[in-house]
């Protein structure tokens, strides 16, 4: 769920940055006291996020707009679905309009995208999840879309979860200092996070097994039959993910290897807009 104070935020931002000091297109040409309606109109099979976003939008930007809202987040929409029809003064709608679309085009493409892939995966104990590579600024309304189109939130930022990847580990010095400095850094900061760590090759998969104090192994760009050998060798002592090389065709491969996730980037760095539209009824 994203934070309301976040959020509002944003909205304002998006306030700022689109209408800044007037909306004069509409107020040379619109007459402030007359109401009117808009359907929003999907021209694009996927599936619709970014309602309850929508609905804060127009809270923000009118205290007049009254939602009938015929979808949900989540749902599959088809092409000619009306999601919701908004009411109010012309005016306030002419103004919202490009801020409701720029949300719930980008959200629902993510989570269309993500759909596809988790699909591709049905049947299988893997999940999809999503990383950090998103638009600056908007990590979490992204990743509130992965999660609507039914993939996991990984790593909120660099404070929710360890993640010793091969620079930390390069600069460091080793896998064992690594792991060791990571540990020793929680326990000294009463820290309540978890432990990934990226490993490379077999050999670096063997001496995080011989350490342990980790929760998750990562396998960066292994091929999948490597993958089958890795999940072998970890034989469900610690949590394992797949990363790199990952695409829509093989996903399903990979997930057969019985590894625990996947992440794809893709999801949120990678993706289409669905095609929405907010049209005068």
């Amino acid at each position: 769920m994203i934070p309301k104070e976040y959020l509002n935020k944003i909205i304002e931002l998006a306030y700022l940055e689109d209408v800044g000091s007037g909306d004069y297109s509409s107020l040379a040409t619109i007459d402030q006291e007359i109401k009117g309606q808009a359907k929003l109109l999907v021209k694009e099979k996927g599936i619709i996020a970014g309602i309850e976003i929508a609905k804060q939008v127009c809270d923000y930007f009118s205290p007049n707009f009254e939602l009938e809202i015929f979808k949900k987040d989540g749902d599959e929409v088809e092409v000619g679905d009306i999601v919701f029809v908004v009411s109010g003064f012309q005016i306030d709608i002419l103004k919202a309009e490009r801020t409701i679309l720029n949300f719930m085009q980008r959200m629902s493409g993510i989570a269309t995208e993500t759909y596809k892939y988790v699909k591709r995966c049905e049947g299988l104990k893997t999940k999809i999840l999503d990383t950090r590579k998103t638009t600056p600024g908007l990590r979490l309304i992204e990743k509130e879309a992965v999660r609507i189109g039914g993939g996991t939130n990984h790593r909120i930022g660099l404070f929710d979860m360890m993640m010793l990847k091969d620079n930390h580990v390069d600069f460091c010095g080793s896998i064992g200092q690594a792991i060791f400095k990571a540990n020793d850094y929680i326990r000294k900061n009463n820290l309540n996070i978890k432990i990934e760590i990226e490993t490379r090759n077999f050999d670096e998969i063997k001496q995080v097994l011989e350490i342990g104090k980790v929760h998750r192994i990562m396998f960066d760009n292994f091929s999948i039959e490597e993958t089958k050998k890795a999940v072998s060798m970890v034989n469900y002592v610690f949590e394992t993910e797949s990363s790199g090389g990952i695409t829509y065709e093989n996903i399903r491969e990979y997930a057969e290897c019985g590894v625990d996730f996947i992440s794809v980037g893709a999801l949120t760095h990678h993706i289409k807009s669905l095609d929405l539209s907010l049209k005068k009824i």
